[in-house]
C-alpha cells in the first residue's frame, strides 16, 4: 500500500519545510494555554500573524476576513501538520473561537458578523467563550433555562451557564438561550453573541484538578445586547448550535493532537531508564506503544477521510463522533504509558526539580476534560451504537409509586 501523497506535493512539502528552517516563534511557555485559560502573549499573538501571513494558519478564511484564502486541499493541510510537528513548531491557536465559531459564522452566520468577528478572532485578539451548558442542562442541553426576551432594539438575558471554559479570560461568548418558552424544547432556543463586559455578567472561575482555572460559573442578570447579535433565525438556535458542535468535535479530535503525544513519547521511551534498560528496550512499554501508534495512525486517515467529505459537501453523520471519541481516548492512553515509564517522578507536580520537562501527569489529568466535554464517551458510544449501527436505544428509567421501572416508550421500543 502506498501512502504518499505524490510527487506533484513535493514542492510544497519543501515549501513549508523551508518555513520550518527559518522561522522559529520567540520563546513564550506559559503555565496555562492561550486563548484558553490566559490571554495569548505579544509573542504568540507574533507568531499567530506570521502564520497566517504565510499561509500556514486560517489557511481557507476568505482574504475578506482576515484570513490566507487558500483552497480547501486536505494533502497540503496534512503536510503542514507533519512537518510542524517533525520541526517541533506549535501550528498557532485553536481555541473555542477560532476553532468553533469563525467555522460557524462562515457556514450559516451574515456577511456583516464575519467581517465584524472573524478577522480579530483568528488573530488571537478576541477571545471566545461557549454559554451551553447549565446546572439543569449538560448532557440535555436542550433542557436549557436561561431566558432572553427582546425589548426595542435590545435582548436581555438572565439565567445561569456553568463549566464555561475561558470565560474569565473571554472578549465575548457565543451563548444559547431560550427566546420562545411556550415553543417545544429543541425550536425555542436562539443563538446569541454577547460581549463578556457588559453590566449584570458575573464570572466565577472553578478550579479544575490541574490546578488551573480553566471553566468557569456565569450568573447574567438583566444583561443587554444589541438585537442583531443573533446568529441564524429566532427560535432556531438548536440548529446552529449543531453546527459548532460538528466543529468543536473536529477540535476534540484533532489527529495532529495524538501525532504530537506519540512523537514526545517515543522521545521519552528512548531516555528513560527502567534499572539498566532503556523504557524502549521493555517489550511491554514497547508493546502498548505499538498499539498507540497504530490507533494514531486510524485517527490521521480517518480524519482525511472526514475532510474530504466536508469539501465535497458530503454530511459526516456519525464519523465525527467517532473522532472526537477516539481521539480524546487515545490521548489518556498516551499520557497513561508515559506517567508509567516516568515510575515515581510520574507523580511530581507543578514545580517540583525532578518533574519532567514535558509536563505528562497534568495532560493525564487534562485530558479528562476532552472525554467529557463535547458529548462524554458513554452518551458518543449510545449515539454511535444507536444511529450508526442500528442498535437497539439505551432503556429508559423512571421513578414511579416507590420504584424504579422502565419507561413505557423505552419498553415497547424494539431493535432494528
Amino acid at each position: 500500500m502506498d501512502l504518499s501523497y505524490g510527487p506533484e506535493y513535493d514542492d510544497f512539502r519543501a515549501e513549508v519545510r523551508e518555513f520550518c528552517r527559518n522561522h522559529r516563534p520567540a520563546e513564550h511557555r506559559s503555565r496555562g494555554i492561550p486563548g484558553v485559560t490566559e490571554r495569548p502573549s505579544p509573542e504568540v499573538l507574533a507568531w499567530q500573524a506570521k502564520l497566517i501571513e504565510h499561509g500556514y494558519a486560517a489557511r481557507t478564511i476568505p482574504r475578506e476576513y482576515g484570513g490566507y484564502g487558500a483552497k480547501p486541499d486536505i494533502i497540503e493541510n496534512r503536510i503542514i501538520q507533519e512537518e510542524f510537528l517533525a520541526a517541533g513548531l506549535p501550528l498557532g491557536l485553536s481555541n473555542q473561537g477560532i476553532s468553533m465559531l469563525v467555522p460557524t459564522l462562515l457556514e450559516v452566520g451574515t456577511a456583516e458578523q464575519c467581517t465584524t468577528y472573524i478577522r480579530p478572532t483568528i488573530y488571537g485578539e478576541m477571545i471566545w467563550c461557549q454559554g451551553y451548558s447549565e446546572p439543569g442542562a449538560g448532557s440535555d442541553l436542550a433542557s436549557l433555562r436561561t431566558r432572553a426576551e427582546l425589548d426595542g432594539d435590545e435582548w436581555i438575558i438572565n439565567g445561569q451557564k456553568i463549566w464555561t471554559s475561558s470565560a474569565h479570560v473571554a472578549d465575548m461568548c457565543f451563548i444559547l438561550v431560550r427566546t420562545e418558552p411556550e415553543a417545544p424544547k429543541h425550536h425555542g432556543i436562539s443563538y446569541l453573541l454577547m460581549p463578556m463586559d457588559r453590566p449584570g455578567i458575573d464570572v466565577r472561575p472553578l478550579v479544575t484538578m490541574t490546578g488551573d482555572a480553566t471553566f468557569n460559573e456565569v450568573f447574567l442578570a438583566d444583561v443587554r445586547i444589541p438585537a442583531k447579535n443573533i446568529v441564524g433565525a429566532r427560535g432556531q438556535g438548536w440548529h446552529v448550535a449543531n453546527v459548532t458542535l460538528k466543529y468543536e468535535r473536529g477540535m476534540l479530535g484533532n489527529a495532529g493532537q495524538g501525532q504530537s503525544g506519540i512523537k514526545g513519547l517515543v522521545e521519552l521511551l528512548q531516555e528513560e531508564t527502567a534499572g539498566s534498560a532503556r523504557a524502549m528496550d521493555l517489550d511491554h512499554y514497547r508493546d502498548r506503544l505499538l498499539k498507540l501508534q497504530g490507533r494514531t495512525l486510524a485517527n490521521k486517515y480517518h480524519g482525511m477521510r472526514l475532510l474530504s467529505q466536508s469539501i465535497n459537501g458530503e454530511q459526516t453523520g456519525v464519523e465525527g463522533l467517532i473522532t472526537k471519541l477516539s481521539a480524546t481516548e487515545l490521548a489518556y492512553d498516551i499520557y497513561s504509558l508515559a506517567v508509567d515509564v516516568l515510575g515515581e517522578t510520574g507523580t511530581l507536580y507543578d514545580g517540583s526539580p525532578y518533574q519532567a520537562e514535558r509536563d505528562w501527569q497534568k495532560s493525564l489529568l487534562g485530558c479528562f476534560t476532552g472525554i467529557i466535554g463535547g458529548g462524554s464517551a458513554n452518551i458518543q458510544r449510545n449515539i454511535i451504537a444507536e444511529r450508526g449501527l442500528g442498535l437497539p436505544r439505551e432503556p429508559r428509567v423512571r421513578f414511579d409509586s416507590g420504584r424504579w421501572e422502565l419507561s413505557p416508550s423505552a419498553s415497547n421500543k424494539g431493535g432494528n
